[in-house]
């Protein structure tokens, strides 16, 4: 990496909440048997149209924005219209 590679993924592990020992390798936390290391993409990136977000239940735009670490606030619209921001590029409006 450059000079920045290893400052830059160290301060990006602390602020996950990672500990980074002397070595430079970040060690997830260990919570409750499981490993954490703060946000976590999920494997797969949503595969929705426009038409598909602007029909999907509040319900299930909650889900998938939680699924991704997104913060759920507002009313569904607003929901909906940050759900598209996010994972539609903009020709895709």
């Amino acid at each position: 990496m450059g000079s920045m590679g290893p400052t830059v993924s160290m301060s990006m592990a602390k602020a996950n909440g990672c500990t980074v020992p002397a070595g430079g390798q970040q060690q997830p936390e260990k919570r409750s048997g499981m490993f954490s290391c703060g946000f976590q993409m999920p494997l797969h990136y949503p595969r929705y149209k426009k038409a598909d977000y602007e029909a999907m239940p509040e319900w299930r735009v909650d889900c998938l924005l939680r699924e991704y670490g997104l913060p759920v606030s507002g009313d569904v619209h607003d929901k909906r219209k940050f759900a598209m921001g996010a994972f539609l590029w903009p020709a895709q409006y």
